[in-house]
């Protein structure tokens, strides 16, 4: 095993653009970042600024037009797509809405069955390891016979989540997988991933747009911006001080329990934004 389980180098990641002679789309623009053994790496960042496809890229559902993603010690970047299929087990992902992730005719267990019937494990086996999954997230033992429409949206994410985990993967890309829950049952989600890494050794790619989730669940947070990461490090260093003005942005829109200390946050990034504003228009005028 390497010391690091993944590395992206300066990963580049185009789009064909849509309409006659215009440019590609650049999505991401040399992304470099790693992710250790049964670490957790929080990716950051509003829509748009290109963490979903990071994601993608190491689920190889994005086209990698330059740069290098290696997983331990592999270059798996322009793999073909039977190569791609046979390292899925290892790579798994857990989507953002636990509501159209899920096939609607299946029972759960069926739905758990499928990816493990699918390489070849016998049926009985499959059984014997759904059983087992459903006590790994903390279900009822009578969910496999039931529907999905049977689950609130947490126990549908814990689903989703122990089809992740079915083929033992070494790491789970978490694609914003509590941002459509409550804040009560996001908590419990996220102290069920922290559970299950500390039994399996699973790494995760954490992404959301929510710094506290970061802090809550994250070894180190990478925090991307139009495409590139724009600071990169500590959690507690990254979600507590910020040092780039956008990760500042983003700290001081994080919501906050208290209505005086939110107040405090929407003032003072009130004045972030006019600074930056004003040092953006003095920036142009001598440019000019």
């Amino acid at each position: 095993m390497t010391e690091k389980l993944v590395e992206v180098h300066d990963l580049v990641v185009e789009y064909p653009a849509k309409g006659f002679r215009h440019k590609p789309f650049r999505a991401l623009k040399g992304v470099s970042i790693d992710i250790r053994p049964g670490e957790t790496v929080g990716l950051v960042g509003e829509s748009g600024s290109g963490k979903t496809t990071l994601g993608r890229a190491l689920l190889g559902l994005a086209p990698v037009t330059a740069g290098a993603i290696v997983y331990d010690g592999r270059d798996i970047s322009q793999l073909p797509s039977r190569a791609r299929r046979a390292l899925a087990h290892e790579i798994q992902v857990v989507f953002q809405d636990p509501y159209t992730s899920l096939n609607p005719s299946m029972t759960i267990e069926q739905i758990l069955m499928e990816p493990l019937t699918v390489r070849d494990m016998s049926a009985r086996d499959a059984r014997a390891r759904v059983r087992g999954l459903l006590d790994e997230v903390q279900l009822p033992k009578d969910s496999g016979q039931r529907l999905p429409r049977e689950f609130s949206g947490g126990q549908r994410q814990r689903v989703a989540i122990a089809r992740a985990l079915a083929l033992r993967p070494r790491l789970i890309v978490c694609d914003e997988p509590v941002s459509a829950l409550d804040l009560s049952t996001q908590a419990r989600v996220l102290d069920l991933f922290r559970d299950i890494q500390e039994q399996t050794g699973v790494a995760y790619l954490f992404v959301s747009h929510d710094l506290a989730v970061m802090r809550h669940l994250s070894r180190r947070v990478a925090v991307m911006y139009h495409g590139e990461i724009v600071e990169w490090g500590d959690a507690e260093q990254v979600t507590a001080h910020p040092q780039h003005p956008y990760t500042q942005r983003l700290f001081l829109a994080a919501p906050v329990p208290d209505p005086t200390v939110q107040a405090r946050r929407r003032e003072a990034r009130h004045a972030l934004l006019a600074r930056q504003n004003r040092e953006s228009t003095s920036t142009v005028t001598v440019a000019v």
